[in-house]
C-alpha cells in the first residue's frame, strides 16, 4: 500500500514544528480516523506531544541521521498502521539522505519548506548549498515572523534564484497568510518570432524550459552553447548547452538540448556554436523518454563567452 509523506524542510528555529502541531490540529488535514506517523529530525524550541492530537497521531524523533534507513522506517510505518506520514526534516542534513532512505511505498506527496524571514538572507549567504538543497524540489515556501516593515523582494529573489515553480507565501506575527504577487518576467521576450537568449540567461531559461516545456513548444530560440557529443545520440544529432552552477563549484553540471541537424558543419565536443531551430518534445536515449529536442536551421561557430559558466546571477 502507498504511503503519502508530507514534508516539511526549513534550518533550526524555523517554526517547521510549530506549522506541523497547527496542521495536525487542521479537521480538514487529521480527520481522527487515519493513523498518523510524525517524524522529527531536530529537537528545536517548540515540541510535538501526539497526545494533543489523538490517539491516531505517533510520533518519533531522529538524532542520528545515519538511523534513516528504509528498513527502519517500514517497521515504524507497520507498528503505527500508518496511513499518513508527516516528516520534518533537519536543515543541516541534504534531501538526497531523506530520499534514499524512504521505502519503496512511501510517496511525497507535498514537500513544504519554512523560512524564517529575519534570518533566511544570512543563511542563503552562509550556507548557499545547504539552502538551494531545500528549495529545489519544494512545492512552497513559507516565510514566517513577516513584520509590516520587511522587504518582500530579497526574500522573493532568494526563492526565484532557485525555482520557478515553487510557491511563496508570507506569514505574519499574527499567523495571517499573504501570497506572493510580486511579478517575476523573464528576461527574454517569450512571444518573439525568435526567443534570442543572451549568454548570462542561459541559466534562466534553461530552467524556465525544462520546468514548464509546453510554453517553448514550436518556439523558435537561439542561443550561445557548448557541443557535446554522444554515442547513444543517432547519427546527425548532439547536445548543446552550457555548464550551470546553482550555488558553489561543486555542484557545476552540463546541461543542455538534444539537436538534430548540423547544417554541414562537423561537430565536436567542446564546440562552441550559436544556434537557431524550433523547440519540440520527443523520444530520446540521452532522456530515457522524452524531453526537449531543438531542430537546427542555423549553426555556426562561435568564440566561447566571457564567462563559461552560465549562473542564475
Amino acid at each position: 500500500m502507498e504511503i503519502p509523506v508530507y514534508l516539511f524542510t526549513g534550518f533550526l528555529e524555523a517554526g517547521k514544528t510549530r506549522f506541523i502541531a497547527e496542521t495536525m490540529r487542521d479537521p480538514n488535514f487529521n480527520d481522527g480516523k487515519r493513523k498518523y506517523l510524525v517524524i522529527l529530525c531536530e529537537e528545536g524550541e517548540d515540541e510535538l506531544d501526539p497526545a494533543d492530537y489523538g490517539d491516531n497521531v505517533s510520533c518519533v524523533t531522529f538524532e542520528d541521521e545515519d538511523r534513516l534507513t528504509p528498513d527502519r522506517l517500514s517497521a515504524l510505518a507497520k507498528r503505527a498502521k500508518a496511513d499518513i506520514v508527516v516528516l520534518e526534516y533537519n536543515g543541516m542534513w541534504l534531501l538526497d539522505s531523506l530520499y534514499n532512505a524512504l521505502p519503496e511505498n512511501w510517496m511525497v506527496y507535498q514537500e513544504i519548506m519554512i523560512a524564517d524571514s529575519t534570518t533566511a538572507i544570512a543563511y542563503n549567504a552562509n550556507m548557499r548549498q545547504l539552502m538551494v538543497d531545500k528549495l529545489t524540489g519544494c512545492e512552497m515556501v513559507v516565510f514566517n515572523r513577516m513584520t509590516p516593515e520587511t522587504d518582500k523582494l530579497p526574500l522573493h529573489k532568494l526563492v526565484r534564484g532557485v525555482s520557478r515553480r515553487a510557491n511563496i507565501c508570507y506569514e505574519d506575527m499574527a499567523g495571517e497568510i499573504e501570497f506572493d504577487t510580486i511579478e517575476d518576467p523573464l528576461p527574454f521576450d517569450i512571444n518573439a518570432p525568435v526567443i534570442d537568449i543572451d549568454d548570462r540567461d542561459f541559466a534562466i531559461f534553461y530552467r524556465d524550459m525544462t520546468e514548464d516545456f509546453p510554453k517553448y513548444e514550436g518556439k523558435t530560440v537561439r542561443f550561445k552553447g557548448i557541443v557535446a557529443t554522444d554515442s547513444a545520440l543517432p547519427g546527425g544529432q548532439f547536445a548543446v548547452g552550457r555548464h550551470i552552477m546553482t550555488c558553489c563549484a561543486d555542484d557545476i553540471a552540463y546541461r543542455g538540448v538534444v539537436a538534430k541537424g548540423m547544417c554541414g558543419l562537423k561537430l565536436a565536443t567542446r564546440d562552441w556554436v550559436i544556434v537557431e531551430g524550433k523547440l519540440s518534445e520527443e523520444e530520446s536515449r540521452i532522456y530515457r523518454g522524452r524531453g526537449p529536442v531543438l531542430t537546427v536551421t542555423s549553426i555556426t561557430r562561435a568564440e566561447k563567452p566571457t564567462e563559461e559558466v552560465a549562473t542564475f546571477y
